[in-house]
């Protein structure tokens, strides 16, 4: 297998952790910027073009303020998120709130900062009419069900998924809206999770222009952006070629012109909402061997565990390794990679061929950067990790620090304090 390269090195780890001790996530601002500037160029023909980070795959501040200064906006789905986006700065339709089997409280928030609600059901009209009345822009989510395939490969199931409306609702919704004062309407849809293909955007994008051309012939309403939503992904394994967005951007750009500008659409604005395209590539954890166990398998005993990165455990998700300064090494040694958590599937790989790993080896775990903090929990009273940021200069700033014990505790009432 082919390797992939960490963007910081065992002399560069070394130096952190005299101040910051493993584990940690480590985020590389230069990368994050690169990669949002690129997005920008491939879709730069759409004149309202505006990309809303999923805030959901790493909600920090710090690195939503660096994408805010590249000019993105910030997608939420709780009112958690919409308060941290609020506090960095986005406001009005910077925000958009894509949210499922939503709380009063989330669509009040929602409203009263001004972010374009992306309504999940037709039944969440009157709701939301009922909480704080309709606003005068507002989209709805697609769902047209069965499998969603590309070519004779099936790249999801749509119809097993619990979002969106169904396509006789989105012209039943888009007439009751239009009917309650609704001036500008948003088509939204995610049909399948990280693709490594270039043709998913364009499939997506012509199945959404078409029904746009549909529900403004059925209704007769102004729609004025289309919203891709996420699923472009990245290669996880290093023998992937990763997503060209200059070639995505491309292929959107053709059937826009062939469907929508003919229609008279031709003023539709793209959006998109990715989260795992602008961030997985540029985050590592790094954590650092403490044990050996030779037993009926070889194993590398790590101080991080699936509290620190959850995929492995969740879904079986392979994250490329690296042992920092064994990078040139052969793999000739194989091992599973584990965390302490009283869980057997506490692995982050299985079987996996690397160099020869001693103690206090520092390990690099890719492709950390969205959901991978973020999906953290406390499980065995475990700690989540600080998150460092790698900036531009070289310097790096721990831009949210690790739990310790007492906040752990915090949330007892003052009953810890009494035992």
């Amino acid at each position: 297998m082919m390797s992939k390269l960490p963007f910081v090195t065992k002399e560069q780890i070394e130096e952190i952790v005299k101040t910051y001790p493993t584990p940690f996530h480590i985020y590389d601002e230069k990368g994050i910027r690169e990669n949002a500037r690129r997005l920008k160029e491939a879709f730069s023909w759409n004149k309202g073009f505006k990309e809303y980070f999923a805030v959901k795959a790493t909600p920090n501040p710090s690195i939503l303020k660096i994408l805010k200064e590249e000019g993105c906006g910030t997608d939420c789905s709780s009112l958690t998120e919409l308060m941290m986006s609020e506090k960095c700065g986005f406001s009005g339709s910077e925000i958009m709130f894509s949210s499922n089997d939503t709380p009063a409280e989330d669509f009040e928030f929602a409203s009263k900062i001004g972010a374009t609600i992306n309504l999940d059901d037709i039944t969440h009209i009157d709701f939301l009419n009922k909480i704080v009345g309709i606003p005068e822009k507002i989209c709805c989510r697609f769902n047209p069900g069965g499998k969603f395939a590309i070519s004779t490969t099936i790249m999801d199931n749509p119809g097993d998924a619990k979002y969106g409306l169904t396509r006789p609702q989105m012209t039943e919704a888009f007439k009751k809206l239009k009917e309650l004062g609704v001036k500008e309407f948003g088509i939204h849809s995610f049909l399948a999770s990280n693709t490594v293909t270039n043709e998913y955007y364009p499939t997506l994008a012509e199945i959404l222009f078409k029904v746009a051309v549909e529900l403004k012939e059925e209704t007769g309403v102004h729609i004025g952006f289309i919203n891709l939503s996420g699923g472009i992904g990245v290669p996880y394994t290093p023998d992937k070629e990763p997503n060209d967005i200059m070639i995505i951007g491309e292929g959107v750009r053709k059937a826009y012109e062939k469907i929508l500008v003919p229609a008279g659409m031709g003023d539709v604005k793209i959006f998109t909402e990715l989260g795992r395209f602008m961030l997985a590539p540029y985050g590592h954890l790094v954590t650092k061997v403490i044990h050996q166990k030779h037993i009926h398998k070889e194993y590398i005993g790590v101080d991080a565990c699936a509290v620190n990165l959850m995929r492995p455990a969740m879904y079986g998700a392979y994250h490329h390794i690296t042992v920092l300064g064994k990078e040139n090494s052969p793999c000739d040694y194989m091992y599973d990679v584990t965390g302490s958590l009283c869980e057997n599937n506490d692995k982050f790989a299985i079987d996996r061929k690397l160099p020869k790993i001693d103690i206090g080896d520092y390990l690099v775990i890719h492709d950390t950067g969205a959901h991978g903090f973020a999906m953290g929990y406390n499980y065995n009273g475990k700690l989540k990790s600080a998150e460092l940021l790698l900036r531009e200069d070289g310097s790096v700033l721990q831009i949210r620090r690790a739990e310790t014990p007492s906040d752990y505790f915090a949330t007892l009432e003052g009953y810890w304090n009494k035992l």
